[in-house]
């Protein structure tokens, strides 16, 4: 459970976010973009190999997911790197905040701050290209990636305490990339080759696109991709605590 000085800590962790230029085009109006450009321009009937899902209702849970990743793992991971060298994170030690609660304040925040991409891509389907679900389907997308961008924003703490602040930038774009091609965000993995594919099953952003998929077609979402992002979130979250820990005993 968040204290209250992980609740202030995480009021101001968005506020600080909504202030930056950066976050509001590269997390909001990027991921938008990027729909228009790939799922937007072709029929929305054309459907999408390997799936029953139309171009525009795959992109738009694509881009959605790949908004929320950008908000939670590249914006987090070189906040708290840069953090660390100001000085910030010794200062916060000094207070009655718990390390869990540092790691949990950090991860909810950054979870607050994916819910915009996530909407700002819907819209643009819905208005654009005429994306329709029933009411259900809309809540359980926004809730399913919603709650899936946690799982990446505990990797994006974990990033921060591992890497310094000259290194960070290069070391997220890395996974943040390797992630999200491999997982389906950019194109769907069924042009893949068959080795690849079997090795792309098991990554955590090839779940997280599997949540919103399975409530566009109508179902709920597999239990082998829910039981991989909690893995995954169990993994990373550990890694953060841990990290934590290590960089408080050379402070």
């Amino acid at each position: 459970m968040l204290n209250t000085g992980s609740t202030k800590l995480i009021k101001l962790e968005v506020t600080r976010a909504l202030r930056n230029k950066k976050y509001l085009f590269f997390t909001v109006l990027y991921p938008a973009a990027l729909f228009l450009m790939l799922g937007g321009t072709l029929s929305g009937s054309t459907k999408v190999m390997g799936t029953e899902l139309t171009m525009p209702a795959f992109y738009m849970v694509a881009m959605a997911s790949f908004g929320a990743l950008t908000a939670v793992l590249v914006g987090n991971s070189e906040r708290i790197a840069k953090e660390r060298e100001s000085g910030w994170v010794r200062q916060l030690r000094l207070t009655a905040l718990p390390g869990r609660g540092y790691v949990l304040a950090k991860t909810a925040s950054a979870g607050v701050l994916s819910l915009p991409a996530i909407l700002v891509v819907f819209a643009v389907a819905a208005v654009a290209k005429g994306v329709r679900f029933e009411v259900w389907q809309w809540f359980a997308l926004i809730g399913a990636i919603w709650a899936g961008s946690l799982v990446f924003a505990a990797l994006g703490v974990a990033i921060g305490y591992l890497a310094s602040g000259d290194n960070v930038r290069p070391i997220t774009m890395l996974f943040y990339f390797a992630l999200s091609i491999l997982g389906g965000l950019w194109m769907p993995t069924a042009a893949f080759p068959q080795w690849l594919r079997s090795v792309c099953e098991w990554l955590p952003t090839h779940a997280y696109a599997g949540l919103g998929q399975a409530i566009e077609l109508g179902g709920a979402p597999h239990a082998k991709d829910v039981a991989i992002l909690a893995a995954y979130f169990v993994l990373f979250t550990g890694a953060a605590a841990w990290l934590y820990r290590k960089d408080s005993l050379k402070a």
